[in-house]
């Protein structure tokens, strides 16, 4: 088994940034067997607000090489 692992990880590690992310993201939601209905409600809202903002022109996106940089400068 741990040598399938390492060669999916191997295959996994040649895909395209997008790619990686989003396979990242299903892998981590395979591990969550429960869903709070509460905290999924607050996340909906706070997403909503959060694409208003940037609609409304109340904040500004921020390039992920950008962010990366000033959270590794701290």
């Amino acid at each position: 088994m741990a040598t399938n692992t390492a060669k999916l990880l191997e295959e996994a590690l040649k895909l395209p940034s997008e790619a990686r992310a989003a396979l990242a993201g299903s892998l981590l939601d395979s591990l969550d067997d429960t869903v709070d209905p509460s905290a999924e409600a607050a996340w909906e809202a706070e997403i909503a607000k959060r694409l208003k903002d940037l609609d409304d022109g109340k904040v500004r996106p921020v390039p992920w090489s950008e962010a990366r940089r000033a959270i590794l400068k701290r």
